[in-house]
């Protein structure tokens, strides 16, 4: 299986509400870039990545002062209402491209981050399963339920729990069914690991990744995310 393709695909519909900022959290500047940016980066340098799909909204205003000539062809799709349209939308502008088995990464445009060593890692262990897997890091804080009010109602145990991160990695053919199922029956995932649980359970892989690979949500996180990867260009992690 050495002509299979690995294909990245970048959810970047969203208008980013929690972040509470006039544009949406993807063009945000971090680090003197925008966030969406950084992310594409990670993906043009892995020379494994043969092209990448960026779903945007169809009111974005923002996306063509990034959609310009790349090192690897960067395409745009019209992204859906929710995440899963998004990813279907993207999957099916590939159908005449991409064989069954071929790899689709699916990654969070807000998570700028992912350091290219977890991307490698990802590829390498999951390149010859059947139905693929995403990173994740296994949980380290206390959990707790909360009620409507914000009393505590409980302490689940964090014994096997794992936060889930991107890029999360299927084969075409296997996403796309999980995809088209869930749309289908209503039941939409909140990501793509979710479907393909339904259609395959029990055979969705987790790959250990670093703790640092965050998902910008928040206004105080362009600064966390700022020191992680400056200490990336230092040298220091």
């Amino acid at each position: 299986m050495d002509n299979v393709k690995f294909w990245a695909v970048i959810p970047a519909a969203g208008t980013g509400v929690r972040m509470g900022s006039s544009i949406p959290k993807q063009y945000l500047s971090l680090a003197g870039r925008a966030v969406i940016e950084h992310v594409l980066d990670v993906f043009i340098a892995e020379p494994r990545i043969a092209g990448i799909s960026v779903a945007v909204a169809d009111s974005d205003p923002y996306w063509s002062r990034y959609a310009k000539s790349y090192a690897k062809p960067v395409r745009t799709v019209n992204g859906g209402e929710e995440r899963a349209h998004s990813v279907q939308n993207v999957l099916l502008s590939l159908g005449d491209e991409l064989q069954a088995d071929d790899w689709v990464l699916v990654h969070d445009a807000v998570r700028a981050c992912l350091h290219g060593g977890d991307l490698q890692k990802l590829m390498r262990t999951l390149e010859s399963d059947p139905v693929g897997g995403i990173l994740a890091s296994p949980l380290v804080d206390t959990l707790k339920q909360v009620d409507e009010l914000g009393y505590i109602t409980g302490t689940p145990s964090r014994s096997g729990v794992w936060r889930a991160l991107t890029p999360q990695m299927f084969r075409f053919g296997i996403l796309s069914a999980a995809l088209e199922k869930a749309i289908d029956s209503g039941d939409l995932p909140t990501d793509e690991a979710s479907a393909v649980e339904r259609l395959r359970p029990g055979d969705v892989r987790v790959v250990e990744g670093r703790s640092d690979n965050m998902k910008i949500t928040r206004p105080d996180d362009i600064a966390v995310a700022e020191s992680i990867l400056a200490r990336r260009q230092e040298g220091r992690a």
